[in-house]
């Protein structure tokens, strides 16, 4: 890893202002919970250290953790980072919010693919890491993690590493049972987990505001043969509670239905109510 220095934090924290500003609004239905701000400039700081000068692949990104790690680089707040990263993501307001951010601050290497983790992966062994912030599998014992963990290790080509972002609570079993079920997934696949970041970052989450996740980062073992091929997933108990309890999986892509600045209020958000005789004056 590069040597690590000192941040202006101040530019760090606008810097991912403007990204936040840029994100799609979350649809909980779909189990897409935001990160908060401090925990992304940190956590960017990290990625973009971990995966320095290396070919990054997102398996799902609704944070947007992708394009800070982008935008830092590409603003000199940080002085390395990933050679290119690409997005995988099934919703298209999220590909469209980073292909639009990437084309405006001209972050040349930041691009968005959409695409359903439950298709065959489409750029098998493409990859040098892949970092995901999957469903984190309440209500499914981790099956859901185990679908976007699946996938990087496809996008890496059984060559490579991982960073997985899952809950962390030592006070409610379902997190320690999944993160049991992430690790013996992995390493059945010849992942071990390199190192952990415990109980690292906070949510916008109404129904459990304190929970916290962490980082589980694995890497490949030496010799493992290449995958030949990528398979669709279509085992109903994967795909049972995928997104919550009684949320099966069923929605193939997210559509956007209108292009949308993210950082503006929406026109069919609000109308005017002017005070009598202003609207003369307006016309």
């Amino acid at each position: 890893m590069t040597e690590r220095r000192d941040i202006d934090l101040r530019a760090a924290i606008n810097a991912i202002s403007d990204v936040v500003q840029n994100r799609p609004r979350p649809l909980r239905e779909m189990d897409q919970i935001y990160m908060k701000t401090g925990d992304m400039v940190l956590q960017s700081e990290l990625v973009a250290n971990w995966s320095n000068n290396k070919k990054l692949a997102f398996i799902g990104d609704g944070d947007a953790i992708s394009v800070c790690v982008a935008y830092l680089q590409h603003r000199g707040i940080l002085n390395y980072g990933p050679s290119e990263i690409v997005v995988f993501d099934f919703d298209e307001r999220i590909c469209g919010a980073v292909e639009r951010f990437a084309d405006k601050e001209r972050l040349t290497n930041l691009n968005a693919v959409l695409y359903n983790c439950l298709d065959a992966f489409p750029q098998l062994g493409d990859y040098d890491c892949f970092y995901t912030n999957p469903p984190w599998g309440a209500s499914n014992n981790g099956a859901s993690v185990n679908v976007f963990v699946q996938r990087g290790i496809e996008a890496v080509g059984n060559n490579g590493e991982g960073m997985v972002v899952i809950a962390d609570d030592h006070e409610l079993h379902w997190p320690q049972q999944v993160l049991a079920s992430t690790q013996s997934f992995a390493l059945d696949r010849g992942f071990y987990v390199q190192k952990m970041t415990p109980k690292m970052h906070l949510y916008h989450l109404d129904d459990n505001p304190d929970l916290k996740s962490c980082n589980l980062l694995f890497k490949s073992l030496p010799g493992l043969g290449a995958i030949p091929q990528s398979e669709p997933i279509i085992d109903p108990i994967r795909l049972k509670n995928f997104y919550g309890r009684e949320r099966d999986i069923h929605i193939k892509y997210v559509r956007e239905k209108k292009r949308v600045d993210y950082g503006q209020a929406h026109d069919d958000e609000y109308e005017y109510e002017y005070f009598q005789g202003a609207t003369d004056v307006i016309n």
